[in-house]
């Protein structure tokens, strides 16, 4: 048995071709590569970075720790993504997907047709800022930002994604700390040094949270934050 394994495996050849021609071997691993990281690069165009980013932080002002645990912090942040989205993806299927699907447009050009609703709409929540230091690394010039590529602009609206939802995150934090320095005060004047304060804020937080109806006001400051 181990003898037919042996044989069997070497007759196993994988070729890798030459640098000019690449073997089937080859193009079948660049192509599950690509399929590995394209979820997340594609991710990191939408809104699912600020969302996800500004809901984490929230759980954190409340001192929850791992309630709600992450799988339901990124389901709502997908759809709520999804939310945001809506209008450009509905653009790019009228502009590129139905077009690419009745043989009006090649693949080619639905790709280049379907990336400019999308370009325009990162552009829309891309700092100037952010922008004008990636393409004073490319050498490129910033007065045209629809003409720049997806290189330059993705990583400057992923920049500026993360700066805007630690700015939310700053004003969500800033009345729970309120109430962890309240806390701790009135617990020091009775001397209770070795209780936590935290331990005995949280159910406040909890309950403030609650009857402002915390979740609904974070959403609504993040939808309102898109529609600049």
């Amino acid at each position: 048995m181990t003898l037919e394994l042996l044989a069997a495996a070497s007759s196993i050849n994988v070729n890798i071709g030459g640098l000019k021609n690449p073997s089937t071997s080859v193009l079948i691993i660049v192509v599950l590569t690509v399929l590995a990281i394209a979820p997340s690069v594609l991710m990191l165009m939408t809104a699912f970075p600020r969302v996800f980013i500004v809901l984490s932080l929230t759980r954190n002002a409340l001192g929850t720790q791992t309630v709600p645990p992450n799988q339901v912090l990124a389901g709502l942040a997908l759809i709520l993504s999804l939310f945001i989205m809506a209008p450009v993806l509905s653009t790019i299927n009228q502009v590129a997907i139905q077009p690419y699907e009745h043989g009006i447009l090649t693949a080619t050009q639905a790709i280049d047709t379907g990336e400019v609703p999308l370009k325009q709409w990162m552009l829309k929540q891309t700092k100037t800022e952010e922008l004008k230091l990636f393409t004073s690394y490319s050498n490129e010039s910033a007065k045209n930002p629809q003409s720049l590529p997806l290189t330059t602009v993705i990583p400057a609206f992923v920049l500026s994604e993360i700066e805007t939802a630690f700015l939310i995150g700053f004003m969500i934090f800033i009345p729970f700390m309120i109430i962890d320095l309240v806390v701790s005060a009135i617990m020091m004047s009775m001397g209770m040094y070795m209780l936590p304060p935290t331990l005995i804020s949280l159910p406040f937080k909890i309950l403030l949270f609650v009857l402002v109806n915390g979740w609904s006001l974070v959403v609504h400051s993040l939808l309102i934050s898109f529609n600049r």
